[in-house]
């Protein structure tokens, strides 16, 4: 029997379903929200750093990260009504929803103002705190603090330190995401894939509503990559990146496989180190390291069209899925 109270086998449909689902609400509703958004001229804003050559999208509208945060939650809840007897799916969905929300008022400020300064600094750090904070005081009651070190299986017991851990895990993420989404279909493309192992991890833990929820979720990608896809018609926002990463720290604690998300999500991570290693080399010694960063913006400085440069990084993205399961079940 699963978490949902089932047998894995009679919830197959509904697995199917549920992406199925997602991916036509998404792929129907989001040329309306585009519509909308233009109307009301909710483009986005680019920053003054930005390359000459993406100045030109700040007339593409923005927050289409909305869609796909809020379709899959509903749709969950329809096809899965005893997922509110499910504290870790809940916590999942709860964690996507509350990143989504942070990243959807980050968003309004932006375009409000006309700047990228956005929330605060400080009010962004409360607000992931809080989240972080939440999330291990329900955490902790059903759910191990110990972190498995894996092929060594070796435990790393961090006890009341666990909400320090998810607090880095939330932020790593939530913020590696932001920076990858940069080009058309970047971030969605490489979410989407490295979603994936923890649909399979979920199923190997009989967690099927989870799985639902990560389904629709890849669903909900891929009906907005038909719109994000060079040339975007619309951008996700933070509401959509932020949500992203949160929703990949939360079922990688969840499901017990945090240590995994360095190589599933070994794409983000490696956007952030190099954004991190630039602005060291920058105010410590006057000098870059790389061309530009984000990184995917250095390879289009070096010639080569957008297109292929987020090909390229789905391409990485998907051995770093494959590399990440393989991890875990090892």
């Amino acid at each position: 029997m699963d978490k949902g109270g089932k047998n894995m086998g009679e919830y197959f449909p509904m697995l199917v379903l549920s992406f199925a689902l997602s991916l036509g609400l998404v792929w129907v509703l989001m040329p309306k929200l585009i519509a909308f958004l233009h109307k009301i001229s909710y483009n986005q804003t680019v920053s003054e750093y930005s390359l000459d050559e993406y100045k030109a999208k700040a007339k593409t509208p923005t927050m289409g990260g909305t869609l796909f945060v809020v379709v899959p939650l509903v749709v969950t809840v329809i096809l899965f009504p005893s997922v509110f007897t499910n504290l870790q799916a809940l916590m999942v969905m709860g964690a996507y929803l509350a990143y989504g929300m942070i990243g959807f008022i980050d968003d309004f400020i932006i375009v409000v103002k006309k700047d990228n300064e956005g929330l605060k600094p400080w009010a962004k750090f409360l607000m992931q705190l809080l989240v972080a904070v939440v999330f291990y005081w329900i955490y902790k009651d059903f759910v191990s603090t110990d972190v498995v070190i894996p092929f060594v299986n070796a435990v790393l017991p961090l006890g009341a330190f666990y909400v320090v851990f998810a607090f880095i895990m939330f932020t790593g993420e939530s913020n590696a995401v932001n920076l990858t989404d940069g080009m058309d279909g970047l971030a969605a493309g490489c979410s989407f894939l490295a979603i994936s192992p923890y649909v399979l991890f979920a199923l190997q833990q009989n967690q099927t509503i989870i799985a639902a929820f990560l389904l629709a979720v890849m669903g909900a990608l891929l009906g907005y990559l038909k719109y994000n896809v060079h040339p975007a018609k619309i951008f996700m926002g933070d509401a959509g990146s932020l949500a992203l990463g949160g929703l990949l720290a939360a079922v990688a604690m969840i499901l017990k496989m945090e240590l995994s998300l360095l190589v599933i999500g070994g794409v983000f991570l490696w956007e952030t180190v190099c954004v991190v290693i630039q602005q060291v080399a920058v105010r410590v010694f006057k000098r870059r390291v790389f061309k530009y960063t984000p990184i995917h913006y250095s390879f289009v400085i070096s010639g080569m069209k957008e297109p292929k440069v987020v090909l390229m990084f789905w391409m990485l993205s998907l051995l770093c899925a494959v590399l990440g399961f393989v991890m875990g079940v090892l």
